[in-house]
């Protein structure tokens, strides 16, 4: 295997990981800030306001996104697990 190779398997299995991250936090990210700015202008402290509603909306995202995401995942075991004789070669 050539560090080309090692490089661009890297590559992609990084690229895959950054994806799936976004995708679940980023939402919680948008509703935790809205949740903030709700919190800062009414001036309520209170700690599960702000967890809460970011757990649900994660939740929710992965069942939304779940399928896009396994399919994700496989499509890249596929690629690397039929590359395996090219990679050994």
């Amino acid at each position: 295997m050539t560090p080309e190779i090692a490089l661009s398997l890297f590559a992609d299995g990084l690229y895959l990981t950054i994806l799936m991250v976004l995708v679940i936090v980023g939402p919680s990210l948008i509703v935790g800030l809205v949740v903030s700015m709700f919190q800062a202008a009414t001036q309520i402290n209170e700690q599960t306001l702000s967890f809460l509603p970011r757990l649900i909306v994660m939740l929710i995202t992965i069942m939304v996104a779940g399928h896009w995401m396994v399919i994700r995942l496989s499509d890249l075991f596929n690629r690397l697990f039929n590359a395996i004789p090219q990679l050994i070669g």
